[in-house]
């Protein structure tokens, strides 16, 4: 999709102080036998290497989960859109962060109800208390809480980075889709080189 329009799609890029906030790779999206999951090995494998630069460099890092009560009334009408989120049951093991990003105990775990990862969790306030101006945003999918997660954070008045090779969807449309929209007005969407080498860069 290389359509462009005067006006949109300029670069608002990134600050000195950044986070990265990595939605929902939980196991029961990176499962591709669960109904909500599909093959992120690849984009799942470019976060690490991106966690494993921010750790060294002390920028903090926030995970977030999808998870409900038995009951499932804290889903709303999201889990009558979308009932095969009825697997995400608090406590069990597809609510938990996919071992191969080795989450540190000292690495929050946002857990929350719907799309954005912003929307009734306390991520805003962390983001605050980190001093921080920019959100690298990986995780899936693109098309729901990654997108979600983005335009929310350009609400809450932070720079937005989405690295392409960081981030998935269920459909390809619909991730060249949403990246498109990201870049032409919500974030920054650049490549994984360009992000490492920004945080290696960092002091």
């Amino acid at each position: 999709m290389s359509e462009t329009f005067a006006g949109f799609g300029e670069s608002s890029g990134a600050g000195w102080r950044p986070c990265i906030v990595v939605v929902d790779f939980i196991v029961g999206f990176t499962d591709p036998a669960t109904q909500l999951g599909a093959d992120f090995t690849a984009e799942v494998e470019a976060t690490r290497e991106l966690l494993d630069i921010a750790r060294a460099k002390g920028v903090p890092v926030v995970f977030t989960t999808v998870a409900y009560e038995p009951h499932f009334r804290d889903g709303g009408h999201f889990v009558v859109k979308v009932p095969a989120l009825k697997l995400l049951v608090q406590g069990s093991t597809w609510t938990e962060v996919d071992e191969r990003l080795a989450r540190l105990p000292s690495e929050p775990l946002v857990e929350k109800k719907y799309a954005s990862s912003f929307f009734g969790t306390p991520l805003a306030s962390m983001l605050t208390s980190f001093g921080v101006d920019t959100v690298i945003v990986t995780g899936c999918t693109t098309s729901g809480c990654v997108r979600a997660t983005a335009l929310d954070a350009l609400q809450h008045g932070y720079r937005v980075v989405v690295p392409r090779e960081c981030v998935g969807d269920r459909s390809q449309a619909a991730h060249e889709a949403n990246l498109y929209d990201i870049q032409t007005k919500y974030g920054d969407v650049v490549s994984f080189p360009e992000v490492r080498d920004y945080l290696s860069k960092l002091n």
